[in-house]
């Protein structure tokens, strides 16, 4: 194992040599200095893992070479001795970075002591820094993009919303990068160190959900052979993401409004409160204040999960992050396949710009995908990217084909008058007329009308067309 390396700086001949040779004896690679003029040029020079520095050097000052070790050496852990202690100094020592103060006459033990718990505390940073980093890289953090002016005042929100705990609701479209942006706010939060467990509420059956949520004992229903823990308990501590809230039934609600305000689970089968520690950050692709006009939200469970409201906007309205976010993903994709990053060429570049993105992030990150799959060139063009067409009520209006009927002419004929139909006809129609123009394709449908595919194949079964 390599030996910490120090720069010890000492103006007195004698103290330098005894001092040095102790902490040689000890195992540090130790580096000498007289003078701030020495101990400037050896940090310039090399990498230190800890500075010793004298408070009085002659015409200069300890409080100097601690300024020059952070302008230099910023990793670096410094400690300063001094044979004229005194609170002031000690207090400026500490205020400018020192990791501890000694007094002279120094106890060589005692110097070692505080060097190796100042190194133990610079292993612990930078452990920290490269697990931070490595979340940051597999969290996919790294590539968020906030060039245009509404997500630097999203990134701006974020940053007051992290130092907080309290419950978040991010809404925005599908693929606008909802749960991309609550583990922005878990990363920077005090919660960090905790974990962050997310789960999609749309995606599951009610009663698949409340086990998922909040675990249950032995024998609570058929097939529990084990206790088993939910997910309320296994974000203690941490960060909770509840993508897509505004697909719980009614009946679910009521059970998980019980536990954030009492801030304690009961396992499916069980009497036992066990209390939580967690923070929500809810999302939805939905305007949940709508829901609660609507009836099919509850109102005290919306203003539990919105103390603070972020709204995401979708990709066509930030436009200016359209080729900075491309560039991005080029870049990341090529990584991953081992090959040069393409060029966009401007017919390209304003193809992309002209696009309405109803899939948004997503679909920017798919159709490039698609095009490094199926094509080896150097530079991408226009036709290369092989964008879907879509609605013109999102400004890019080309012909799309008349594919199969999702639905009987007779069904998609339009009423006399829209005040004769009912809100979940007007929603049905709207849902076949939109599969109707994807082509029956659902993933397409759910992105126009910005819903997940598994929301739209529930829909579609409410409405009688689960074979369409």
């Amino acid at each position: 194992m390599r030996a910490p390396k120090v720069l010890f700086v000492e103006d007195d001949a004698s103290l330098r040599l005894t001092q040095s040779l102790y902490l040689e004896q000890e195992g540090f690679a130790v580096v000498v200095a007289s003078s701030r003029f020495e101990a400037r040029r050896a940090l310039r020079e090399e990498a230190f893992d800890a500075v010793v520095t004298d408070l009085r050097l002659g015409d200069a000052s300890g409080l100097d070479v601690l300024a020059d070790v952070r302008e230099l050496r910023p990793e670096a852990e410094t400690v300063v001795i001094t044979g004229y202690g005194s609170v002031e100094s000690a207090v400026e020592a500490m205020k400018r970075g020192a990791y501890d103060y000694l007094t002279k006459p120094v106890d060589p033990e005692a110097l070692v002591r505080v060097l190796r718990k100042a190194l133990e505390r610079q292993r612990l940073r930078r452990q920290v820094d490269h697990l931070t980093r490595r979340f940051t890289e597999e969290a996919g953090l790294n590539r968020i993009v906030a060039e245009s002016p509404a997500m630097k005042a999203v990134m701006e929100r974020l940053d007051d919303v992290a130092a907080s705990d309290a419950p978040v609701l991010i809404e925005g479209e599908s693929g606008t990068g909802k749960e991309l942006m609550a583990k922005w706010i878990h990363q920077r939060s005090r919660r960090a160190v905790g974990p962050f467990v997310g789960i999609n509420c749309g995606a599951l059956p009610e009663t698949l959900l409340e086990t998922e949520l909040f675990g249950h004992v032995r024998g609570a229903f058929t097939g529990a052979h084990q206790p088993k823990k939910g997910l309320f308990e296994a974000a203690d501590g941490g960060t909770l993401f509840l993508d897509e809230v505004g697909e719980v039934s009614p009946a679910f609600q009521v059970k998980l409004l019980r536990t954030l305000q009492e801030g304690t689970v009961r396992r499916v089968g069980s009497v036992k409160e066990t209390p939580v520690d967690v923070r929500i950050i809810a999302a939805s692709n939905q305007d949940v204040a709508r829901l609660v006009q609507e009836g099919r939200f509850r109102q005290d469970l919306y203003y539990r999960i919105k103390v603070v409201p972020i709204v995401l906007p979708p990709l066509r309205e930030r436009r200016e992050d359209i080729l900075p976010l491309a560039h991005s993903i080029l870049e990341r994709l090529s990584r991953r396949m081992g090959r040069k990053v393409p060029e966009l060429t401007d017919q390209a570049c304003r193809r992309l710009l002209d696009h309405a993105w109803p899939g948004n992030v997503r679909e920017l990150e798919n159709t490039l995908e698609r095009v490094m799959i199926f094509s080896r060139a150097d530079r991408i063009d226009a036709g290369d990217l092989l964008l879907e067409p879509v609605e013109s009520s999102m400004g890019v209006t080309p012909a799309v084909p008349r594919p199969q009927a999702a639905c009987s002419p007779k069904e998609m004929k339009e009423p006399e008058s829209f005040q004769e139909l009912s809100l979940a006809e007007m929603e049905r129609r709207h849902i076949l007329a939109v599969l109707q123009r994807c082509g029956n394709n659902r993933t397409k449908a759910a992105a126009v009308l910005g819903i997940g595919t598994n929301t739209l194949w529930r829909k579609l079964k409410k409405y009688g067309h689960e074979a369409s």
